[in-house]
């Protein structure tokens, strides 16, 4: 059975601020600020505030995902009493995908949504984008296109390596799709730049190959 790896506890490096792990980039080992164990909690409960059910934690959201960053404080601590904004602003500052951004006192998940929600993000300008899948995948997506699946969008990599690495996470025997993004982007498809990786809706199959 392959071991799951140990969640990095979070420190503060006086130069440089949060980081994950035992020591900075640059070589000091910091402070404590959080053990690895709480920081995988604090971690689950800010993915699905922000990504999957915040009306079940009575968390108000706008139409663009943003919400109020003192009212996700006090909901965390509802669950977590041990939780601070010192510890939330840890998580944002050092996640490693970029998967949040915060705009002054509001703050939203780039991707990775369930819930219905309107990403106003700029469109990509790429000519190409990769989607990494299975073997088994790839011919049922070459038929009837992508179609996002238990998210709202369709996830899109920037490049070949990032699709590998994200194709990597479900299978041993990665096969990675490119999408002509260019001739999407003329025919009306509107393909997303949420920085770390891309958004669109389905994508009919006349604009990927292997």
């Amino acid at each position: 059975m392959e071991m799951k790896d140990k969640p990095k506890e979070l420190k503060k490096c006086p130069q440089h601020g949060y980081f994950r792990g035992q020591e900075c980039s640059c070589g000091n080992i910091g402070t404590f600020v959080l053990s690895g164990y709480k920081a995988e909690k604090l971690g689950k409960i800010i993915s699905g505030a922000l990504r999957h059910f915040p009306g079940e934690l009575g968390l108000k959201m706008d139409s663009n995902g943003w919400v109020e960053l003192d009212e996700l404080e006090k909901i965390i601590q509802n669950k977590y009493s041990w939780a601070s904004i010192d510890h939330i602003d840890a998580m944002f500052s050092t996640d490693e995908k970029g998967r949040y951004e915060r705009k002054g006192n509001k703050v939203r998940a780039r991707y990775g949504h369930s819930i219905n929600i309107d990403l106003d993000y700029p469109e990509v300008d790429s000519e190409m984008l990769f989607y990494g899948t299975s073997e088994e995948e790839a011919d049922r997506i070459l038929e009837i296109g992508l179609k996002p699946v238990n998210q709202h969008y369709v996830h899109l990599s920037k490049t070949i390596e990032e699709a590998v690495k994200v194709a990597c996470i479900r299978t041993e025997h990665p096969v990675i799709i490119s999408l002509d993004a260019k001739k999407a982007r003329e025919n009306g498809i509107k393909i997303l730049d949420a920085g770390p990786v891309c958004l669109a809706g389905p994508i009919p199959p006349e604009y990927i190959r292997i």
